[in-house]
Formats: C-alpha cells, sequence, structure tokens
C-alpha cells in the first residue's frame, strides 16, 4: 500500500535525486536503510548497556566457577 507526501528537500539533494528514474522508490528504499541502521543502533546499544550492567556479576561468577572448578586438583 502506498501514500502520497509533500516533502520539502535541500536543493543540492533535489537536484542529485532528479537524475533517478523512479523517485519515490529510490527514497523509500533510502528511508528504509535509514531506518533499518537506527534500529539495529539501538538494539547494539541496549545489548552494551546490558553487558555492562551484568559484567561485575559475570566476573564473580566466573570466578566462582574457578574455584570450584580446581577444587581437588591441587
Amino acid at each position: 500500500m502506498m501514500t502520497r507526501m509533500n516533502i520539502t528537500l535541500p536543493v543540492e539533494i533535489a537536484r542529485k535525486l532528479a537524475t533517478k528514474q523512479n523517485k519515490s522508490r529510490f527514497i523509500a528504499e533510502a528511508l528504509q536503510e535509514k531506518l533499518e541502521r537506527e534500529r539495529h543502533n539501538r538494539l547494539e546499544a541496549l545489548l552494551l548497556e546490558g553487558y555492562r550492567a551484568t559484567a561485575k556479576e559475570e566476573a564473580q561468577l566466573n570466578n566462582d566457577w574457578e574455584k570450584s572448578g580446581m577444587e581437588g586438583w591441587e
């Protein structure tokens, strides 16, 4: 499904767009790529935030497992 929109572009971009055969498709694809990139960046930031939030806890768990894994081997 399509919808008609009236947008305003900087002159330089409009000039570059003038050479494109199907301007609507070109703009739609460019916007889709941009939106997907933004979504990816938000998800990546959330993952990084989660890793940082649990880093201390994970380090402690690793330390505990190392100690328990070495019991009886000394």
